[in-house]
């Protein structure tokens, strides 16, 4: 595949019902980075998953799996506090890692979803 074929970084690709978000952090329709208060950015990344599943028929209730980036460690509280009003019960399993991301950015998440979650 040659950069021509298409974007270097799909916002998604399916393998079978499967759907693969690639990381969404806190940017633009231009890829340009949007920097806010954590809340702001982590609203702002999930919306940006929240497009890239409606663009594949799916929503956030078919998420099946979450990985999360946070830079801070002092911001997973609250994280966690924002985490279930995006996500409700049943939550799709989570991996959550700190301390990864550049200063540029406070907040990131990858997905994957299924049609038979909901």
């Amino acid at each position: 595949m040659s950069i021509s074929d298409g974007p270097l970084f799909p916002p998604a690709v399916r393998a079978g019902e499967f759907v693969y978000v690639s990381g969404q952090a806190s940017v633009d329709e231009t890829g340009a980075i949007v920097p806010g208060t954590f809340a702001e950015e982590m609203h702002r990344s999930i919306e940006n998953v929240r497009r890239v599943l409606e663009a594949k028929g799916l929503t956030l209730s078919d998420v099946v799996k979450v990985n999360a980036y946070v830079h801070d460690p002092a911001d997973l509280a609250e994280y966690n506090r924002l985490y279930p009003t995006y996500f409700p019960w049943p939550r799709p399993a989570r991996t959550t890692i700190t301390s990864c991301l550049t200063d540029a950015i406070k907040f990131e998440l990858d997905v994957v979803a299924h049609p038979s979650r909901r």
